[in-house]
């Protein structure tokens, strides 16, 4: 990544999702089997692992952490090409509900029962590499919204949903982008990295 791209005066907030074209992240009652159109997302991961060489922090949301360590720390996920660097980049949790955040036979993650959006305007002030946000579609707006976050990082997959639930929405606000990088693979995936700005 070069000087240009970073902001080297804080911890940068990635926010990495996969979409639809037209911009859905869950069907309507948070399913992802349109992942499915895609069905081999080998070429799009092995980028992926450049993407998050400078990472050292994962923040989820509890649905999605349990999602999460329901399958990669299991015999299921073994072979997947990110699977390592999933189970063992450490994690932050933000919920409320849960006493303990195992990872199968890995560390656990770490939970913080508190305001996120404060959390994480703490850790962006201590030293470290970036923080990406996987998922999680609440803490993802949150952030946005509070204007915390530095890079939306999208892999879209080619389908239609036609509803569902989207990543952005009225309550993130405006924020202007800058496109840093967009590559397509012949799975038909295309990632898009943009910076973002501060809320007009």
């Amino acid at each position: 990544m070069s000087d240009t791209e970073r902001d080297t005066r804080h911890r940068r907030v990635v926010v990495q999702e996969l979409t639809s074209l037209d911009g859905f992240v869950a069907g309507r009652s948070g399913e992802l089997d349109f992942f499915d159109a895609v069905p081999d997302y080998g070429e799009v991961d092995r980028y992926n692992l450049r993407l998050l060489a400078d990472t050292d922090l994962a923040l989820l949301g509890r649905k999605t952490y349990q999602m999460f360590s329901d399958y990669w720390p299991t015999e299921q996920a073994q072979g997947e090409v990110v699977a390592e660097i999933v189970n063992s980049i450490p994690k932050l949790v933000f919920s409320s509900t849960l006493d303990s955040a195992p990872w199968g036979d890995r560390e656990p993650a770490q939970l913080w029962p508190g305001d996120a959006v404060e959390r994480v305007q703490q850790l962006r002030q201590e030293p470290g590499g970036d923080m990406i946000v996987w998922g999680s579609i609440t803490l993802a707006r949150a952030l946005l919204a509070a204007d915390r976050v530095d890079e939306i990082q999208l892999h879209v997959v080619p389908i239609l949903l036609g509803h569902g639930r989207r990543l952005l929405d009225e309550d993130t606000g405006m924020h202007a982008l800058t496109l840093l990088e967009s590559k397509g693979y012949d799975s038909g995936v295309v990632t898009l990295r943009y910076r973002v700005g501060r809320a007009a």
